[in-house]
């Protein structure tokens, strides 16, 4: 796609060509947030319609959604209900809004919640609790589909809260779901290779609920909070 053709990119009369599916939603968050980013789009600016959009690129809705979710996630636009999004910003924000969360508070609670969950989960874990978390982990590994593979990430963290046996963990972990749904989608689309590393990292953390043993399991959780807190310092600092 060429956006020097027009002055804008997502605005009436811009003619892109189809994207090819990278993924699609990429190509589509790369090409506007390139777009606000160089000042092809002005603040101020309104972006087209979701269908517009998804004509313009030769993408679906649901790819349009999921780019603008994370042009929002970085400050860059916003959404307002029967109005359409706009642009607010030409370069990211200072913390991302994910949901009903923003990512410093995410990365600050995360911790607390989770790591002492997936020890607990080592020494409470059932039978059907490990069935559920390697077909989860099996299932990310081959998903080609962005979106789907958020929803089996955010959902793995929620069966680890369950696997926990503390209603308390799987009620606050259920409570941020669709933030961390929201922030594992706008990761996999701006930093390079994250999905993979995630995927290793859920798999370090299912061997070691699934070893039985609490201080592995808290400490590989650890480390993929940790490895998620970097990706997203690394989108705020560029």
């Amino acid at each position: 796609m060429n956006l020097s053709d027009s002055r804008t990119a997502g605005q009436q009369g811009a003619t892109p060509s189809p994207l090819a599916r990278l993924s699609a939603a990429e190509a589509v968050f790369n090409a506007i947030r390139g777009a606000i980013e160089s000042g092809k789009l002005a603040v101020g600016d309104k972006l087209n319609s979701e269908a517009a959009l998804a004509q313009e690129y030769g993408v679906s809705r649901s790819v349009i959604r999921e780019a603008l979710r994370s042009c929002n996630a970085l400050g860059l636009t916003v959404t307002r209900t029967g109005r359409g999004t706009f642009v607010v910003a030409d370069h990211v924000a200072n913390d991302l809004v994910l949901g009903q969360f923003s990512a410093r508070d995410l990365n600050e609670a995360r911790p607390h919640i989770e790591v002492p969950a997936a020890g607990l989960a080592a020494e409470r874990r059932t039978a059907e609790d490990l069935d559920i978390l390697r077909a989860m982990v099996a299932s990310m590994v081959v998903e080609t589909d962005p979106e789907a593979w958020v929803v089996l990430d955010s959902g793995f963290h929620a069966a680890i809260a369950r696997a926990s046996g503390n209603k308390v963990f799987e009620s606050v972990v259920a409570d941020i779901r669709d933030a961390l749904t929201h922030q594992s989608e706008t990761l996999n689309l701006v930093t390079e290779d994250r999905q993979h590393a995630s995927n290793e990292e859920h798999q370090r953390i299912l061997d070691a609920i699934e070893s039985g043993s609490a201080p592995d399991a808290s400490t590989a959780m650890s480390a993929h909070l940790r490895a998620v807190a970097d990706a997203l310092d690394s989108i705020l600092k560029q």
